[in-house]
């Protein structure tokens, strides 16, 4: 089942921005699930905009935008009012304030916040070895990425991984599946790069039986039962307990962005040297 976005996210430069900020919004309404923020980025023309709220129009879209461009903003305003839909101006409010805080005007220029650096490129590279490396794909990868994480289903492994690859750190992610052997490359990782997700069986129980009623999966199916369920976990517990120089990180109350902070943290303070390290993300190095 394809989900339909509740919020379209348009820019035109890299659209990371306008998606952010969508996320987080969305987060105080609760999980945020994949799909419901599509992002339209390099919408830089008349018609790529009228486009892109057309979409917002056809699936029933919030619009979130960044749009430095004065005339292509000015113009969305127009185009979601004839089209009624509901378009907000994320970075508009912030940079006219600015403009008449600092007493000049702003440059206009897209992407200014995201320039084409090293450490750019290097964010962009570990979001797409998440991508590549997602759910176990390519075990022989294994060894070259800076965090590999390690779960059950639904222990929040992809969200995770994404969100850590945002700050530029190359994670692989490998299911553990009841019976079946983890891939042999992963003794080849430093076990301290190794975060092992647990969570509680009831917890999980309930997060699988809601993805089962979203995806109108059948009621019987052992992906939601929850003696089949504690099987899981105890075969991951076992597996766990066999590297105990894994780090366990119980998911069972801790949001992404908790167990994110968490993993980050404890990556820096034993491979980040220098003054601060602790406190550092790739990007700031």
């Amino acid at each position: 089942m394809i989900q339909q976005p509740i919020i379209l996210a348009i820019s035109d430069a890299t659209g990371e921005t306008a998606e952010q900020a969508a996320k987080a919004a969305l987060a105080q309404f609760g999980p945020v699930e994949e799909g419901t923020v599509h992002v339209l980025p390099k919408v830089l023309s008349i018609e790529a905009l009228e486009e892109a709220v057309r979409e917002a129009k056809r699936t029933g879209a919030l619009l979130a935008y960044t749009l430095v461009g004065p005339d292509l903003r000015a113009h969305i305003k127009d185009l979601a009012q004839v089209q009624r839909v509901t378009a907000v101006d994320v970075l508009g409010g912030l940079i006219r304030r600015l403009a008449s805080h600092l007493g000049r005007d702003p440059l206009s220029i897209p992407g200014l916040g995201h320039e084409l650096d090293e450490e750019y490129f290097k964010r962009i590279a570990a979001v797409e070895f998440a991508v590549n490396n997602d759910d176990g794909k390519r075990p022989g990868n294994l060894p070259e990425a800076d965090i590999v994480l390690v779960g059950i289903s639904r222990t929040s492994k992809t969200p995770l991984s994404n969100h850590i690859a945002h700050h530029g750190y190359k994670v692989a992610n490998v299911p553990l599946v009841l019976d079946v052997p983890i891939p042999k490359e992963i003794d080849e990782v430093d076990p301290k790069r190794v975060f092992a997700l647990t969570i509680d069986p009831v917890v999980l129980m309930k997060i699988r039986q809601t993805r089962m009623e979203n995806l109108k999966m059948r009621p019987d199916s052992d992906y939601g039962d929850l003696r089949h369920i504690r099987r899981e976990v105890n075969y991951a517990k076992r597996l766990i307990a066999d590297h105990p120089d894994w780090t366990v990180i119980d998911m069972s109350r801790k949001a992404v962005e908790e167990a994110a902070s968490t993993v980050m943290a404890a990556y820096r303070e034993r491979f980040v040297t220098g003054p601060g390290a602790a406190a550092t993300d790739p990007q700031d190095e």
